[in-house]
């Protein structure tokens, strides 16, 4: 026992928690005797373990988790919005979850890989409530070397299956990489709502003009993104943040929006008549009636003569009209195709 454990132990005895006292090294049993010097610590009964051979480790594990205190699993509210903050390594994420949350929550730093784990921060805004999640960076696969780079790329991958909008950060200082692809593949993947956010627009000192051209630019390297809303934000002009929070709870809204069954229907036939269906794989497709089955996203089920004459064009169209007409902003949308029995 050195001074030091002694004015660890007394710091200890005014925290008013419970204490398990672990004494490592101990690496055979001749070892074992000097356990009974750790009593005049008067931290109770000690743990002998040797974290090199893996002795004593189960003992260790059994005390704390007896310790652990029994908390209840509370299931997630659904009218929370929750939405993540993904993208690349260093392109600002941290910095735009503390503009929003309006405090110095998490760490800032110029240097790439700051931030290792998903944070979830709620907070609330008049009746509205959100739950924030910022992720590490996602590096491509080649980069991750080190098992930490590992665990922060599978904790921010999870966080994109538990929240329902993307917040997708960009740099605009170095434009479109083929990694901010990537990125948005894991939410489209996921069938989670979207929004992209061209971060750090000061460095690019752009007019509207070149806001509008960067804005469909995207949207031509990203034809799968059309339906994603795009903004502009600033570290330097806080003020850039303030549309997020709105844009962000009205892509959740068409995220989770229900169309009833006799107006789809009625889109369906306007559709058709509109636009023929095309002969594809010897015949000719006719959607005969449709219904969404779900939220979250919005999935619809479209019930025919046979699914293989559906051609991906068409379903395609159907998905424009779908959005033209209900306004499913952000959200992507899921079509099922099934054979009337």
């Amino acid at each position: 026992v050195t001074p030091d454990d002694l004015f660890v132990a007394s710091l200890l005895y005014k925290s008013q928690k419970p204490i398990v006292l672990a004494v490592n090294k101990i690496d055979d049993g001749q070892m074992l005797d000097y356990i009974n010097d750790f009593y005049q610590l008067g931290l109770g009964d000690p743990i002998g373990f040797s974290s090199l051979h893996g002795i004593g480790i189960g003992d260790l594990l059994d005390r704390v988790i007896h310790l652990l205190p029994k908390n209840e699993v509370i299931e997630p509210d659904p009218s929370n919005i929750r939405f993540a903050v993904i993208g690349r390594p260093n392109v600002g994420k941290s910095s735009l979850v503390n503009a929003i949350l309006k405090e110095e929550r998490v760490i800032v730093s110029p240097i790439e890989g700051t931030t290792r784990d998903a944070i979830d921060a709620p907070f609330s805004i008049g009746e509205d409530h959100y739950i924030i999640i910022d992720t590490a960076g996602l590096k491509k696969r080649g980069s991750i070397f080190e098992s930490v780079d590992k665990y922060a790329a599978l904790r921010s991958l999870k966080a994109i299956d538990r929240c329902d909008v993307t917040v997708i950060v960009i740099d605009a200082s170095m434009g479109l990489l083929e990694q901010d692809k990537h990125v948005a593949g894991y939410s489209l993947d996921a069938h989670k709502a979207m929004i992209i956010v061209v971060n750090k627009w000061d460095l690019a000192k752009k007019g509207e003009r070149d806001r509008q051209l960067y804005t469909k630019n995207l949207k031509i390297i990203l034809p799968f993104l059309e339906y994603v809303p795009v903004l502009y934000t600033s570290t330097i002009d806080k003020s850039t943040y303030e549309p997020l929070l709105s844009t962000i709870k009205r892509v959740f809204e068409s995220y989770q929006r229900r169309i009833p069954t006799a107006r789809f229907n009625e889109l369906l036939v306007e559709a058709q008549l509109m636009n023929q269906t095309p002969e594809f794989n010897g015949g000719r497709l006719r959607i005969y009636y449709g219904e969404q089955v779900s939220t979250k996203p919005p999935t619809f089920v479209l019930f025919c003569n046979h699914p293989r004459h559906l051609h991906f064009s068409y379903q395609r169209f159907l998905e424009n009209r779908i959005r033209d007409t209900f306004d499913f902003e952000g959200s992507p949308l899921k079509i099922i195709v099934r054979e009337r029995k």
